[in-house]
């Protein structure tokens, strides 16, 4: 009897686990803050960008994991995205995605975003302001700097 490896998931019939296995073998980023782990990979987003128009677009899925021993809530984040030119853009919004996530010890959160440029690379880094609880400790974990990088954009690694 011969054993075969499992056959990835069609696309069709389980895209949300067709899109995991793809996310899944992107480089990631990562960064571990007061116990707070943050796993950062992104991907080129070719059907959303538009190059002709000097619209590049990426998506980005990011987990947080909490190895401490207290619960925390993701109360804020911030963003500095660094387009090709050196051009900063600063970003600051209340959770992520419409939520604050409370993660218990041991817990995690995961999600999906996206962000644009004019240029057909760059990076981005942030911070999520974060509370401890007992005591409502407030904290920053630091969001790694992750490359945003197209095929329009040859040659160049960040």
């Amino acid at each position: 009897m011969s054993s075969r490896p499992p056959m990835p998931p069609k696309l069709f019939e389980d895209p949300e686990a067709a899109l995991n296995e793809a996310i899944a073998a992107l480089p990631s980023y990562e960064a571990t803050t007061d116990n707070i782990r943050i796993v950062v990979r992104a991907f080129w987003l070719d059907d959303q960008s538009q190059p002709d128009e000097h619209s590049y677009c990426w998506g980005y899925r990011i987990r947080i994991e909490n190895h401490g021993p207290n619960t925390v809530q993701l109360l804020e984040r911030s963003w500095e995205i660094i387009d090709a030119n050196g051009h900063i853009d600063r970003v600051r919004g209340e959770g992520v995605v419409g939520e604050q996530p409370i993660l218990e010890p041991g817990g995690g959160f995961e999600y999906t975003s996206g962000a644009s440029l004019d240029t057909p690379s760059g990076i981005m880094r942030g911070f999520f302001h974060m509370v401890e609880e007992p005591g409502r400790r407030l904290f920053d974990v630091r969001i790694p700097a992750f490359s945003l990088d197209s095929p329009y954009q040859p040659g160049i690694v960040h």
